[in-house]
């Protein structure tokens, strides 16, 4: 097991959060891994090898061997390295957990994005389609002190983007989409998430991660103009 964990690299992106969810799921199971650094605007030739049909980060090479996209490297890593399980056992709340996983990625994610650039009515709008979406999320959390349960699980490191990326954004945008009063249990989640030393090792950090933040969103605004 050791020798194939030696074997292990990720090609991501600091600020990516989905490049971060799968150096959690790594760390969790401590599995060794090489981090390789990429420039998503000077694509290097091996993420273009790696990974020819999206062009994307992240892509772990696994004894040289590439598995793209971040909800798929979570279910590898998990089969592979099978420590400190990150999907459930049971065959209906490993279903349940993958649905909620590519809720956030194609819902949430989705949706939140909307949000970047707009003005006016249709900032307000994308705004209340997020709130809607989250509040899902909301309910799902009531009585559970993680969304997997007791125990830190898939459906967490896959939200960590609704925890780390989306509340931060609000800091930029200027809107709060996700405030204390509408989400009480969301907010108490990512307390919890705070306090598992995995997720506080594997986050960015907040100031260098806000004038990211700032910056891409500068220049998403000047393309729209």
């Amino acid at each position: 097991m050791a020798e194939r964990s030696e074997e292990v690299k990720l090609l991501g992106m600091w600020a990516s959060p989905f490049s971060r969810r799968v150096e959690i799921a790594l760390t969790l199971k401590g599995v060794p891994y090489e981090f390789s650094e990429q420039d998503i605007a000077n694509k290097s030739p091996l993420l273009l090898q790696s990974n020819p049909v999206h062009k994307k980060i992240p892509v772990l090479l696994h004894s040289g061997k590439p598995i793209s996209e971040s909800l798929v490297i979570l279910e590898y890593i998990d089969d592979t390295w099978q420590n400190n399980p990150i999907l459930p056992q049971d065959p209906y709340d490993r279903a349940t957990a993958r649905f909620w996983g590519r809720f956030v990625d194609e819902q949430i994610y989705v949706t939140a994005m909307k949000v970047v650039g707009k003005v006016g009515e249709e900032k307000d709008a994308a705004v209340e389609a997020t709130r809607d979406l989250l509040k899902l999320l909301e309910k799902e959390l009531v009585g559970k002190k993680f969304l997997g349960g007791e125990r830190l699980g898939f459906v967490d490191i896959v939200a960590t983007l609704v925890a780390f990326w989306l509340m931060r954004t609000e800091e930029v945008v200027g809107v709060k989409v996700v405030p204390v009063e509408m989400f009480p249990e969301i907010h108490r989640w990512v307390k919890n998430l705070l306090d598992v030393d995995v997720i506080k090792k594997c986050i960015p950090p907040e100031d260098e991660h806000l004038n990211y933040i700032r910056a891409r969103m500068d220049r998403l605004k000047l393309k729209s103009v």
